[in-house]
């Protein structure tokens, strides 16, 4: 990671990711505890488990095949090889992903504000999320405002303009049904005239209506265009971990129509399952920068792959 780890941004993994570490981890070391020997079915249970967490099929298949050929080379025979082995494997799911933290990509852009453009479907904690972001940005130094462009739900609209209230961040808004398109050019139109850092715009989460969503980030996009020649500088999709794998089917479905720069994962305090994460980065290469792990505003932190890993393996 490029940020500088402070304390009120970083923790240590303990009570967020406590589900998931005994239903996941400690199945794995009670396996390898009563295991000495390495055979097919210590494999096959591996797997079960693996899948158990939601890592997803694919990346798990990957890690079984490599698993595989390893202890074919390497004549693993002792169970403890083998868990070294996984906590690497893991470990080296994360390399080839350029984890660019927002942070540098504010600082390093030329054109100001930096337009995010923040995604996902309704129930997601997205509108919370957009606090909290505000909140971690404002705190940061940069100077933050937000537009309430999901005007499909008068709750959208009302619930932002809460959190942006508790971040001390600026809110642009208009009424129910009105243009998206429109709330984001004044919301742009408002932050270029008061020189603000960033911009957060909310969108609409459904899903279900791929096209016009579509249609409608569209043209957002063209709109803030007008503006912001290179906007929207960034696209954050935000994910309930609890959903397991349907995550994964909302990061499919919304990348089949819009660049998704980052993720932020949600609720990962309230699951078991949260190794899909894992998965979601390993087969999509698209990073995690943030997660959420309470109704705090202040409950949203930097994602750190090492710590994620060494923690369930330590």
């Amino acid at each position: 990671m490029f940020l500088k780890k402070e304390t009120n941004q970083t923790f240590n993994y303990e009570h967020e990711l406590e589900k998931t570490k005994e239903s996941f981890f400690s199945k794995l070391k009670n396996l390898f505890s009563k295991k000495s020997n390495i055979d097919i079915n210590v494999i096959d249970r591996i797997e079960e488990i693996l899948l158990s967490a939601d890592i997803g099929t694919k990346t798990t298949i990957k890690i079984i095949n490599n698993l595989e050929k390893k202890v074919k080379k390497e004549k693993y025979e002792n169970s403890q090889n083998i868990y070294n082995f996984l906590k690497e494997e893991i470990k080296n799911l994360f390399i080839d992903i350029e984890n660019i933290c927002l942070e540098k990509k504010i600082k390093k852009s030329i054109e100001k504000p930096y337009v995010i453009l923040m995604v996902g479907v309704n129930g997601v904690g997205k509108t919370t999320t957009i606090g909290k972001l505000a909140f971690f940005l404002k705190k940061k130094g940069f100077h933050v405002i937000i537009g309430a462009a999901d005007t499909f739900r008068a709750a959208a609209i009302d619930q932002l303009e809460i959190w942006s209230n508790k971040a001390g961040v600026p809110l642009v808004k208009q009424h129910i049904h009105a243009d998206p398109a429109s709330v984001a050019y004044d919301t742009l139109q408002s932050a270029k005239s008061k020189k603000k850092d960033v911009v957060l715009i909310d969108t609409a989460g459904r899903l279900q209506n791929r096209v016009s969503l579509m249609e409608e980030l569209s043209k957002i996009s063209r709109v803030t265009k007008k503006i912001m020649s290179k906007s929207p500088h960034e696209i954050i999709l935000v994910l309930d971990a609890t959903t397991g794998q349907n995550a994964f089917e909302q990061v499919r479905q919304f990348t089949y129509f819009i660049p998704i720069s980052s993720i932020i994962l949600t609720k990962i305090e309230g699951t078991a399952k949260g190794g899909v994460g894992i998965g979601i980065m390993n087969q999509f290469k698209i990073p995690i920068q943030y997660l959420g792990i309470g109704e705090k505003i202040q409950d949203l932190k930097v994602f750190d792959e090492n710590k994620f890993v060494n923690y369930f393996f330590e």
